[in-house]
């Protein structure tokens, strides 16, 4: 019986390894805040993921809940702070774009469907200080 020739296996499986590294993107910002997202009926997808900044706003999660306390908090990226510092965080944001990208500049807010609206209110304060008026929620899709 003849053997099988594998000499091409290590190729193909390298070639395989770089297409996977190349089309996985890792998570960027670790959660420190729990958000339940509510449910929605009308949703649509973000068409320019690239020009969109995350905010979220929730319980800390068990882990870092000895650190921030048990009260809603805002996370901006991988920062826990206060309604205070979204001006500043979304100038950062600004300045480090493309001039071509500003316009379509977005903010997404991650919201848990049981956060107070005081804080809610005060984050969207600071945004209209900083002129970033594009504001999208983030829901699930309604099961109904």
């Amino acid at each position: 019986m003849p053997e099988l020739n594998t000499s091409s296996l290590p190729d193909l499986i390298f070639s395989v390894l770089f297409f996977f590294m190349m089309v996985t993107s890792m998570r960027e910002v670790t959660y420190k805040v729990r958000f339940d997202r509510p449910a929605g009926t009308q949703l649509e997808k973000l068409a320019r993921k690239s020009c969109t900044s995350f905010i979220y706003i929730g319980r800390p999660t068990e882990q870092y809940a000895a650190v921030y306390g048990s009260g809603t908090r805002v996370q901006l990226n991988d920062d826990v702070a206060d309604a205070n510092a979204v001006y500043d965080h979304v100038m950062d944001d600004r300045n480090t774009m493309a001039e071509s990208d500003k316009p379509f500049y977005t903010v997404s807010l991650k919201v848990d469907k049981d956060a107070p609206m005081g804080i809610i209110t005060d984050v969207k304060q600071e945004l209209r200080k900083a002129y970033a008026l594009k504001i999208v929620y983030s829901a699930v899709k309604d099961k109904k």
